[in-house]
């Protein structure tokens, strides 16, 4: 066990930790946040994704150790009250079918967003290709990142 300090959504956390936990587990389970999403617990389906330092990551494969002290964002730092520009373009352009991935989703398109205000099409596939859907609402997403990209200018 090792003292980790975990600041999340802008509020410090002291737990004492395995340091090899998933950050994810860490985020749900000790801390109680539960929008951030277990999928695949091997990093490749980005229903995890959460930002670290302002950078998407996948908590499921990230040591809890190697987040300490760093800045973390979950989808309820987004906003509390849904928003945020990208949320308020998920709900306007219908987004979520069974809803699952859909905080990965946000959190990787707010990351692009903010790097990027005026992705292209293959700006969007590129950053989105790590998260995936089962239910292929693909063509909203796409559609939901132009609006919400739009509503910032």
């Amino acid at each position: 066990m090792a003292a980790i300090t975990l600041q999340i959504n802008g509020k410090a956390h002291q737990v004492d930790l395995d340091p090899q936990m998933p950050l994810l587990w860490a985020i749900r389970d000790v801390i109680g946040l539960k929008g951030t999403k277990y999928g695949c617990g091997i990093g490749q389906c980005g229903a995890c994704t959460v930002h670290l330092n302002g950078q998407p990551i996948r908590s499921c494969s990230l040591p809890v150790s190697a987040a300490n002290n760093l800045a973390i964002t979950t989808i309820e730092g987004i906003s509390a009250d849904a928003g945020h520009p990208v949320q308020k373009a998920w709900i306007e352009e219908q987004v979520p079918q069974c809803g699952y991935c859909q905080s990965g989703q946000i959190m990787s398109a707010v990351a692009l967003l903010q790097k990027n205000p005026h992705p292209t099409d293959a700006d969007i596939d590129a950053a989105m290709r790590g998260n995936l859907c089962r239910c292929g609402t693909y063509q909203r997403i796409r559609k939901a990142i132009k609006t919400a990209a739009a509503a910032s200018k």
